[in-house]
């Protein structure tokens, strides 16, 4: 099978530290390669793949100031565009953008949605819901008015994160330093439990940051490490007691829960979004309401055997497994795209809907 791969612009893919969709987008590509397929990756100059890379954006706009978004966005878009025709599809990463060529290129466009950045980009996946094929990241994460081909759950190589069987002494909230994120409930429940905490990511609010965040920080009980790349990331979720998700909002899927666990990990994790889908309650971790339940749980989180957390990964979050669940989508998208077109049909005209029974998690 032939696929071109859109990945995002913001940073390198794979990303050297943050960076969750060119991530996934990496892990993707590089396990269609590994299973034969023949795979281009449309992402930055800089980026690294087994497979063939098309590039016209030198690095990622968030590591490079030089790099103007909405000019290099564009430039990498059309880019990709207007190569459809040498592949059997294109699977864009990139959000709602690349939606607008949808009706434009002469083969089919998978999308997954990484989770809606504002209501406001809705109206985009709605004009183009007969014409572009939606995948979703979780079940939790699906918008009523749309049609999904199916949810595929991000997978991680299990291989980059060391299991660790003994738990730490202090508890994680690892992420994107963001209201949503919930690092202040976090700060709060290991402070009431008596644990403490580290915290790590990317601040994507400075003003929360510096109201919420950093008064707590002493470099004792409270302390933050910056960005992490892979191997400090490995070292930091592994030596932890737990993973606090404490999270403000629907949670569209959770990266750092899976990382989390294929450390052996424990996650103590807000009962929203995708949170339920991501963490066997128990076993895996536990599914808490508030701060209180927060504070019960890490008392608690020296029950899981910390081999459960590894296997949940393994059975459920892989990139094996993620790839198997696309080629079945790209299988059964290539067949309807065949069967409603007739190769006849002007690349302008609408498909009908999809089946609303197509939408069992493949994961």
């Amino acid at each position: 099978m032939r696929i071109g791969i859109l990945s995002p612009i913001a940073w390198r893919t794979p990303p050297r530290a943050y960076g969750p969709w060119e991530l996934v987008a990496s892990n993707l590509a590089e396990g269609l390669v590994a299973g034969g397929h023949d795979v281009t990756l449309f992402a930055t100059a800089d980026s690294i793949t087994a497979g063939r890379l098309e590039a016209v954006a030198p690095r990622g706009y968030e590591e490079d100031p030089s790099v103007t978004p909405k000019v290099w966005e564009a430039l990498h878009i059309a880019h990709a565009m207007e190569q459809a025709g040498r592949f059997d599809l294109l699977h864009n990463h990139f959000d709602f953008l690349p939606l607008a060529w949808s009706r434009l290129i002469p083969v089919p466009l998978v999308t997954t949605i990484h989770g809606f950045s504002s209501p406001a980009i809705l109206p985009v996946y709605q004009e183009y819901v007969h014409d572009v094929f939606y995948v979703s990241i979780s079940d939790a994460d699906r918008d009523p008015t749309l049609r999904y081909e199916a949810t595929v759950y991000n997978g991680i190589d299990p291989a980059l994160f060391t299991f660790r069987p003994a738990p730490g002494e202090y508890a994680v909230s690892f992420g994107r330093i963001h209201p949503d994120k919930g690092v202040h409930l976090a700060i709060e429940a290991a402070r009431r439990a008596g644990v403490r905490l580290v915290i790590a990511g990317i601040v994507h609010d400075r003003a929360y940051f510096t109201r919420s965040v950093e008064p707590h920080v002493d470099g004792d009980r409270v302390r933050y490490v910056g960005n992490l790349g892979p191997v400090d990331r490995d070292r930091l979720l592994g030596g932890a007691l737990a993973l606090l998700h404490l999270v403000a909002f629907d949670e569209p899927f959770g990266l750092a829960m899976t990382e989390a666990m294929a450390c052996g990990t424990p996650v103590i994790g807000t009962r929203r979004g995708a949170v339920p889908e991501v963490i066997e309650e128990g076993e895996s971790g536990f599914l808490v309401d508030d701060v209180d339940g927060a504070v019960e749980a890490l008392g608690r989180v020296r029950e899981i055997d910390r081999t459960r957390c590894r296997r949940r990964v393994e059975k459920r979050f892989t990139v094996d497994r993620m790839v198997d669940g696309y080629v079945a989508v790209y299988e059964r998208v290539l067949r309807a795209w065949a069967g409603r077109h007739d190769r006849t049909t002007s690349p302008g005209e609408s498909r009908p809907e999809s089946s609303p029974g197509a939408g069992a998690a493949l994961a």
